[in-house]
């Protein structure tokens, strides 16, 4: 979902290019590896690198196909017109997350990361019934604007085309969570040279605006 901003106005702007015609499903991380996995045929697939090698490896990704396309950072977000915590340091993420009376996160890798984190920190234990996992293919963003969850983590990409809450920052350096998104051209598809042709503007110059617009930094 991290990319479906950005996929869908780089696939307009393909087509504007090209002969060929992009269509572009965007669902939640978890439930395109699995549909990819259960051999579902698509022509390629987005998703964060490791899933892309994961595909590789079990054989529903194309071997060498791999094109990283973005690299993507975690946001914190807080609901509209709400108090904006101080996340300038580690140490003040740490006493942010600590003070939120409910913390949101994603099923996504950044979601993951995010948990180690509070492990790393020694807070795990003080955060339990607290921690707020969006479900697959829902926004933290939206649970936030619907004051569900006090304080949203989630990729800038999804936070930033969204009403109803306030962007506080990116998170600080020191903890930053970046993702790394890449395509794979997929073993079911029928018209492999089209997906490359499609991949070689994903990855080109020409694609770096429209990734930057969209909360992205070109891999």
């Amino acid at each position: 979902m991290a990319t479906r901003q950005v996929l869908n106005e780089l696939a307009k702007a393909y087509e504007q290019r090209s002969d060929h015609k992009v269509a572009v499903e965007s669902v939640g991380g978890v439930d395109a590896a699995r549909r990819v996995a259960q051999g579902e045929a698509f022509d390629f697939v987005v998703l964060a690198a490791d899933a892309i090698d994961k595909l590789v490896a079990s054989g529903q990704v194309v071997p060498d196909s791999r094109v990283d396309l973005v690299h993507s950072g975690v946001a914190v977000a807080v609901k509209a017109g709400a108090a904006r915590p101080d996340i300038s340091s580690e140490e003040a993420l740490r006493r942010a997350v600590l003070a939120a009376p409910t913390v949101g996160y994603s099923t996504g890798p950044s979601g993951v990361a995010l948990v180690k984190l509070f492990e790393r920190w020694g807070i795990a234990q003080e955060l339990q019934g607290r921690l707020v996992q969006a479900q697959p293919g829902i926004p933290v963003g939206s649970l936030v604007a619907r004051g569900e969850v006090a304080l949203g983590f989630q990729q800038l990409g999804e936070l930033i085309h969204l009403q109803g809450i306030d962007l506080v920052g990116a998170m600080p350096p020191a903890v930053q969570i970046t993702t790394t998104f890449s395509a794979g051209l997929c073993k079911t598809s029928t018209q492999p040279e089209a997906v490359r042709a499609l991949f070689a503007f994903l990855a080109s110059p020409a694609a770096d605006e429209a990734k930057r617009r969209n909360g992205m930094d070109a891999a």
